[in-house]
């Protein structure tokens, strides 16, 4: 994949070689597993490193090591969960990943990577709707639905004093506009590190408009 020529993940967030080969590991299954279900696209598989990898990594820059409960909606391939589970286990050992799938073949393949890697992550194949839990410091989600249904997901998971991390494109703030009707919240909008018309929305204090 990289090899020994990818001495850093990115720009600020130095891990060890250790970390790297986990997650050299864990794109070469993430490839092998695309083939026969959809994962990520015949296309991106050329480009996982930089188009996923790297894209999911940037997400733990945002958050100190304060929060250990941590889930990811619609996980899919494990992007950004599974990469956010590999890095903290150097970064953050008491974090513990909740994966939340409900397609049983990604499941299946999250369980898979999990036991591989010997990850501190579990994956749960109930529908979102289905978890009613105020008790996650960190829900995140990438490529899995508008903002405002985002936020409806995220408003019986996150706790009191949490926030939401959600990997948004180029049409982001016709999202916050949308969702504004709707709810209210406080928002920051990061820029990403791997795309310039890619953003972070980070949100917390969310309420009913």
């Amino acid at each position: 994949m990289r090899g020994l020529e990818m001495p850093e993940l990115l720009p600020g967030l130095d891990v060890s070689r250790e970390t790297i080969s986990a997650l050299e590991e864990y794109a070469a299954l993430l490839a092998k597993w695309s083939s026969k279900i959809n994962l990520v696209s015949k296309s991106d598989r050329k480009q996982l490193w930089d188009r996923h990898i790297m894209d999911s990594a940037q997400i733990i820059q945002n958050i100190g090591d304060t929060f250990e409960n941590w889930v990811d909606l619609g996980s899919g391939g494990g992007l950004p969960g599974l990469v956010v589970s590999i890095l903290s286990r150097e970064l953050c050992p008491a974090r513990k990943m909740i994966l939340i799938e409900s397609d049983q073949r990604k499941a299946v393949f999250l369980r898979t990577a999990i036991r591989h890697l010997n990850l501190s992550a579990t994956v749960d194949s109930r529908r979102i709707e289905e978890h009613q839990n105020n008790e996650y410091g960190v829900v995140s989600a990438r490529a899995l639905a508008p903002l405002e249904k985002l936020i409806s997901y995220s408003d019986p998971l996150v706790a009191k004093d949490g926030y939401c991390l959600f990997m948004k494109g180029r049409s982001w703030e016709k999202e916050v506009s949308n969702a504004q009707k709707e709810w209210k919240f406080h928002l920051e909008a990061i820029k990403s590190k791997t795309s310039e018309q890619a953003v972070i929305l980070k949100i917390g204090d969310i309420s009913r408009a």
